[in-house]
């Protein structure tokens, strides 16, 4: 994965991504029939991957399957790693943040198949707070909402640069940064953002590390969200970032990938 995009885009701010059941980060639920479809971008050539739209879920029990089978489990993102508790999202359900910056647990919009967080950590030991992070993986139905999915949680850092994760969860100073394949060192998916802010937690203090790393491949978008704690490094949250995306980066390509 690429290391360099990962700092440059949450270092300025340290760090990005949720793992809260009430408030993991998503897209907002615009109806797709009243907007217009994202400007078009001219793509890099040399990712190694070429969707088959044949494989592509269709139905809401199949995307929940590919969600399954793509989203990280608590050996992906290093050793040590546990489950936590609750270690998976209520179905059916959807991220909103809402007009106060307050994330919101709503009914998935019709243009989502499926989506799926899992929360793992790294438990404290040796005078080092925990280490948590969650993996979210959503199946849209078509390529152009997950465009959308993208584009809207990169605007999201804009109008929301403070944000309430649950009630003793928050977030300041909340930057984001959109790479394109083959830019600022994008070379695994064919969209990606990374995003970083000041993380604080009543149980844990703060401020700590708090990043959030999104990929697209297709109609599928996968995020690895990290949260530091004291005496946590930002070395040490990144590399379980880039472990846990890779994983899932690679399933989607195994899923999705056009065959000879």
């Amino acid at each position: 994965m690429a290391t360099g995009l990962l700092l440059a885009g949450c270092s300025g701010a340290a760090g990005g991504g949720t793992a809260a059941p009430a408030s993991s980060k998503g897209a907002s639920t615009t109806d797709s029939g009243t907007r217009s479809s994202p400007t078009p971008t001219p793509s890099a050539t040399g990712l190694d991957f070429t969707s088959d739209p044949g494989r592509a879920p269709k139905t809401s029990a199949a995307a929940e399957r590919l969600a399954r089978a793509v989203a990280a489990v608590p050996v992906n993102w290093g050793p040590g790693f546990v489950k936590r508790t609750p270690y998976e999202s209520a179905p059916g359900f959807w991220p909103v943040l809402d007009a106060d910056c307050v994330w919101q647990r709503e009914p998935q919009p019709a243009t989502v198949l499926a989506t799926l967080t899992r929360y793992s950590e790294l438990p404290a030991e040796s005078g080092k707070g925990p280490i948590r992070v969650a993996a979210v993986v959503t199946v849209h139905r078509t390529v152009n909402e997950a465009d959308w999915e993208m584009s809207e949680t990169l605007e999201e850092a804009l109008r929301c640069p403070d944000q309430q994760l649950r009630q003793d969860e928050r977030i300041t100073g909340l930057t984001s940064q959109g790479s394109d394949f083959g830019t600022l060192g994008n070379l695994a998916a064919e969209d990606m953002l990374t995003e970083g802010g000041k993380y604080y937690s009543d149980e844990l203090g703060g401020p700590y590390s708090y990043y959030w790393m999104q990929s697209r491949l297709g109609p599928v978008t996968v995020a690895a969200v990290g949260k530091g704690s004291e005496g946590r490094s930002v070395d040490e949250v990144s590399a379980a970032l880039q472990q846990g995306a890779g994983a899932m980066i690679s399933r989607v390509k195994s899923e999705l990938e056009a065959t000879e």
